[in-house]
């Protein structure tokens, strides 16, 4: 018992206390376009995309725009660019409440900012069950979703919860690139969820299809149907960036 609580002790106290104000060293996040000019005729970071999250129009105002929502935040791009125009910073603060809004540029230097529901903080803001859904992915974005319930984020204390039935559940966390032979089980479990209901589009993978789009094995007919309310853009993302992202969504003070 006596070394149980010597370990206690000099462990401390694991939980972050304030999500937003926390500091992950280390950690690739937002991608920063400098001002520096693009050489002429130089495409190196378009052409070092593995997904064309970069796009470049040199006749445009904003000639490189990055689109988080297809981004793996892979860092391919920064060390080739002679210009030194592209860098990536420790900013987890990623998400967004419309699609468009992940696509940075010089003049949107960061995704637009979570918007405040009236509506949802009035419903969900004491409680909120969540329901993951992992639609072919490869297991790195499950694995960040498990890790909002460890003892470092602890996102219960917050009053949300995720829960193994959707009949439970008031939102879908939605991962994965949304195969074919998942999208029948999708829609299956939105249909058992009780209304009113919500997705939240975790990862490039669920937000895009990033990698994948265009693949024949992929079938994203349901996100047609059904838009996200939160879209948490990363490869995987950071579990701060989805518990700040449904803090600001609910309007909750950490």
């Amino acid at each position: 018992m006596f070394k149980s609580i010597k370990v206690r002790i000099s462990q401390g106290s694991q939980f972050i206390p304030d999500p937003r104000r926390a500091n992950p060293t280390g950690f690739r996040g937002k991608p920063v376009i400098g001002a520096e000019a693009c050489e002429s005729g130089c495409q190196a970071c378009v052409t070092a995309c593995p997904t064309q999250a970069i796009s470049q129009d040199t006749q445009a105002r904003e000639p490189i725009q990055i689109d988080l929502g297809r981004c793996v935040l892979c860092g391919d791009c920064e060390p080739i660019c002679p210009s030194n125009k592209l860098s990536f910073s420790s900013d987890f603060r990623i998400a967004c409440t419309d699609r468009v809004g992940l696509v940075l540029n010089r003049s949107r230097t960061a995704p637009d900012p979570v918007r405040v529901s009236a509506a949802l903080r009035q419903r969900f803001g004491r409680s909120l069950k969540l329901r993951s859904v992992s639609a072919g992915g490869c297991n790195a974005c499950e694995l960040e979703v498990n890790a909002l319930s460890n003892v470092n984020f602890d996102i219960g204390r917050y009053g949300i919860d995720l829960v193994a039935s959707p009949r439970h559940a008031d939102g879908l966390v939605l991962t994965g690139p949304i195969t074919r032979n998942m999208a029948d089980a999708l829609q299956s479990c939105w249909d058992a969820m009780p209304a009113p209901k919500l997705v939240i589009a975790v990862g490039a993978c669920a937000i895009s299809g990033s990698p994948f789009e265009g693949s024949s094995a992929v079938e994203r007919g349901f996100l047609d149907r059904f838009k996200p309310t939160l879209y948490v853009p990363g490869c995987p993302p950071h579990p701060l960036t989805f518990v700040c992202a449904l803090l600001d969504l609910l309007g909750i003070q950490s």
